[in-house]
């Protein structure tokens, strides 16, 4: 039994002439009686295996039995085919916001979220609205969310909160201060919790005939707050959960015959991790816990703490079910949708399509070794040999990824002095002895600098119990901090005096204040299995990606926050890029204010995924800062500042 009745559909019927002021109402042509569901339960062939979710999709024959006016807001897309209203709505140089002329009805939000089921649709209330005074205002949940705000679980359960609220134009944080003002800013207007297929395509398909912005959320963690727009109507992808594993997977256009797991969008590092652990087995995802490791990070790329053995998570995926901007529901793998296929390994998440689920490869369970330490200038340690301990570290960055070391640290300046932090340095398949002897070279040069500490080294029997005890939770929703990062490329290890550069580059961000983060990694295209997919090329030429941030004050005005933004950008960014000519950047980690961003985030695969993206989504349905084809829009904001919290307007 479907979850809406024909008379609810019929309503619909009204939609194209309500809209338009003036204009006459259309009705229907048929009865109640008359009208089919517009969903198919459809069966799986061949080697295409459907999750539950999957199988109820939205059809060509389910929309034909429906009349015209009905069916026309649902339709799939045909560029040969269009209603005069819809030329009139996408005829604007801006996507249809609230209070537009053309802005759906209240009663059709209405209507579609009965036809979605289940009250799938979601109108946005800000997950720290019990803070302010108004009718959600609750002064003991508002202490709750106050001394969790940056607890990244309270957000990935929120259908609509996003991790960067600097992009969402900080309109409503955690506050004791109820006096506040509260608004939606760049948080989507409305959000389907999708737990089927065919509401995706409805959400869709629904976007591109009202020519509303549409995005995506799956946990909410992109740096550059992708999952958010002013207006906007979300998918909200996180509850798709299901994971099935398959002993031997098997396939046309792969020779790839070991186990696999295909998983649905939403779940998460700590969950696939546990599944694969369950098997004996363990799989290539992210460091951090709460990750969506089905969604945006295995689209952009994804590093891993298994990165320096079998490359990124984009190397590993097998197949892929996706929502394409025509609504249709298609599987990409090596044989079917070859280039949209392509497009998805690397090429970033909100761009091409929805993807509901992903078939990754999965490799037999090894045992770790994590070790943790830290030092800090004072006592013993001038600040003079802290600089040359450091330096003396990026000696070994190609060595130690040539043994398949994932290293996790930091540089943080301290209010009076830096600290080194390494937190933790990973080693795969090591034991607690031969993690040592990699270590020990390094700690016999601190040493004789009177670099002294004591490194908490521990051995784990299992990749996924030392990852969970290894990598902390991070903080998320820091609300005056921007980030950019970089893929330090192999060359600058060629020589001393490159390698000396690029450490003064690094260490002159540190001594400025700014907060340095990095990782040892090689995802080179050995370790990666030889994969033909849109990954940043400046992936497989690294030993180091590092990232800095700035900071400025909690509540700085648009004006400073700019100027500090402009001098990270073109000022501490711009000295790592001089560096590093024709290197990258990680797309998922990233300044939303790169130059030349299609270079840095893509490098040469930009062009074809540009070509793509026309040839896939010409009406633009799909959009998100930085992605593929951004660059023919851009977000108005009412402060000047770079946000989603404004119209989205072409260029």
């Amino acid at each position: 039994m479907f979850p809406y009745s024909g008379t609810s559909i019929l309503i619909l019927g009204l939609y194209f002439g309500f809209l338009a002021a003036g204009a006459s109402v259309s009705s229907p042509r048929s009865s109640s009686d008359e009208v089919a569901p517009v969903v198919t339960e459809v069966e799986t062939a061949g080697n295409i295996s459907y999750f539950n979710f999957e199988a109820l999709q939205l059809t060509e024959e389910g929309l034909s039995q429906l009349d015209e006016n009905t069916s026309a807001l649902f339709q799939f897309d045909n560029t040969e085919q269009t209603t005069d209203d819809l030329e009139k709505r996408s005829s604007g140089s801006c996507k249809v916001f609230p209070g537009d002329a053309w802005w759906p009805a209240e009663f059709i939000w209405d209507v579609f979220n009965q036809i979605l089921g289940n009250d799938a649709l979601i109108k946005t209330i800000p997950l720290a609205s019990p803070c302010y005074n108004g009718p959600n205002y609750n002064a003991a949940k508002c202490a709750v969310l106050y001394a969790n705000w940056t607890n990244s679980i309270i957000h990935m359960n929120d259908p609509t909160s996003m991790m960067s609220p600097v992009y969402q134009g900080l309109t409503c944080e955690a506050t004791l201060d109820p006096t506040k003002t509260c608004t939606l800013g760049a948080f989507p207007y409305y959000a389907v919790n999708a737990t089927q297929v065919y509401q995706i395509q409805l959400a869709v398909n629904f976007a591109r005939v009202s020519n509303i912005r549409l995005v995506v959320k799956n946990t909410g963690h992109d740096f550059s707050g992708k999952s958010g727009g002013a207006g906007a109507l979300s998918i909200w992808t996180h509850n798709l959960k299901d994971i099935k594993y398959i002993p031997k997977y098997a396939a046309a256009g792969t020779s790839y015959t070991g186990p696999a797991f295909k998983a649905g969008a939403g779940v998460q590092a700590f969950e696939i991790y546990e599944a694969a652990y369950k098997r004996g087995l363990m799989v290539v995802g992210g460091e951090g816990i709460t990750v969506g490791v089905m969604g945006g990070y295995i689209q952009g790329g994804g590093h891993s703490p298994l990165s320096s053995i079998h490359g990124m998570a984009s190397d590993q995926v097998l197949s892929m079910e996706v929502v394409t901007p025509d609504g249709r529901f298609v599987t990409a793998d090596f044989v079917q949708n070859t280039e949209l296929f392509w497009a998805l390994r690397g090429g970033g998440g909100s761009t091409f399509g929805v993807v509901t689920s992903v078939t990754i490869k999965a490799y037999p369970d090894m045992p770790v070794t994590a070790s943790t330490f830290s030092f800090t200038v004072g006592g013993n340690i001038t600040s003079e040999n802290f600089w040359k301990g450091v330096r003396l570290y990026l000696d070994y960055f190609p060595s130690l990824s040539a043994q398949g070391i994932y290293a996790y640290w930091f540089i943080l300046s301290g209010a009076t002095s830096p600290t080194f932090l390494m937190q933790p340095f990973w080693a795969p398949g090591k034991t607690l002895d031969e993690t040592n002897a990699l270590l020990a070279p390094w700690f016999a040069q601190l040493k004789a600098l009177n670099i002294t500490f004591t490194p908490k080294t521990i051995h784990y029997d299992s990749f996924y119990p030392g990852w969970k005890a290894s990598f902390p939770q991070e903080a998320v929703s820091k609300t005056h901090v921007c980030t950019g990062s970089r893929l330090w490329p192999k060359q600058n290890w060629n020589t001393a005096k490159a390698l000396d550069d690029t450490f003064n580059a690094v260490k002159t961000s540190s001594t400025s204040g700014l907060t340095v983060i990095g990782f040892i990694i090689d995802p080179n295209l050995k370790n990666g299995g030889n994969p033909d997919n849109s990954v940043n090329p400046a992936w497989r030429n690294t030993y180091a990606h590092i990232l800095q941030s700035v900071n400025w004050a909690d509540g700085a005005s648009a004006e400073v926050q700019l100027a500090t933004r402009q001098n990270f950008t073109f000022g501490h960014m711009q000295r790592w890029r001089d560096l590093s000519p024709g290197a990258g950047s990680y797309l998922g980690e990233s300044d939303i204010l790169e130059p030349n961003f299609q270079q840095s985030f893509y490098g040469s695969a930009y062009n074809r995924l540009l070509a793509l993206k026309k040839k896939l989504d010409p009406k633009d349905v799909f959009f998100a800062q930085t992605a593929v084809g951004s660059e023919n829009w851009k977000v108005v904001t009412a402060n000047g500042l770079p946000s989603g919290n404004g119209k989205l307007c072409r260029v």
